[in-house]
């Protein structure tokens, strides 16, 4: 008896679906896509600082380089304590360059700014006190998935703008929407930057380096079904 009694209901739950996709296939519908999409400036950067013995050729210690750094950043606004940090603590001193009987030691570390002026001037302040290997290791936008939602809400009043036009030379107009899929949501990032260089040659009055990041592109795509009335 229960067994019946499930097959029924089986039955029944089909039939209700076969007869929704029937209605709404029956529905005189207008399917139309659109994409939008913007430009963002990165306003979370993340550079990598080697420091190294090598670079002095074994006269200052990585913990006096490490000492300078921290002083160098705190003149600069930086909040070390917060935006730098080891990038690998367990592998720290692993690495070693040979002079000789000495070893010179090494750390790698990485350092968090928010806007490209600051890059600018870490990259000149660092450079000042002898610490010239730092790099760009990526870029990022801290709203983006906020922006994302804001994208797909633009694209589907694009997709009904899109259907109106459509259908105005047919004197109809559109209805509700019958179906709605986010197709994708992707963004383009790129931690490539322009140097214009120092106003000056001599580092100790060097102006901070001119540097602009490529800013990140944000694409969002829907695919939207109206009705025709």
């Amino acid at each position: 008896m229960k067994k019946h009694i499930f097959l029924l209901v089986v039955v029944l739950i089909s039939l209700k679906s076969y007869s929704q996709t029937k209605n709404f296939i029956d529905k005189p519908y207008l399917e139309t896509t659109s994409v939008v999409d913007t430009l963002v400036t990165p306003d979370r950067i993340y550079l990598s600082i080697f420091i190294s013995e090598k670079d002095t050729k074994g006269r200052t210690s990585v913990e006096e380089l490490e000492n300078k750094m921290d002083a160098k950043l705190i003149s600069l606004g930086i909040d070390t304590k917060k935006q730098l940090t080891l990038s690998d603590t367990s592998t720290n001193f692993k690495k070693y360059f040979l002079r000789g009987t000495d070893i010179l030691k090494n750390k790698l570390y990485s350092l968090l700014v928010y806007d490209a002026k600051t890059v600018g001037k870490v990259i000149s302040g660092l450079e000042k006190i002898g610490i010239a290997n730092v790099v760009v290791k990526s870029t990022k936008y801290s709203k983006i998935e906020q922006l994302k939602i804001e994208l797909k809400q633009k694209a589907v009043l694009k997709a009904k703008k899109q259907a109106e036009a459509m259908l105005k030379p047919l004197n109809q107009n559109v209805g509700k929407a019958l179906y709605i899929s986010d197709l994708n949501s992707n963004f383009y990032q790129s931690s490539g930057i322009r140097v214009r260089g120092f106003s000056s040659k001599n580092l100790d009055n060097a102006e901070p380096i001119d540097i602009e990041f490529q800013k990140i592109k944000v694409e969002s795509s829907v695919m939207v079904k109206f009705e025709i009335e």
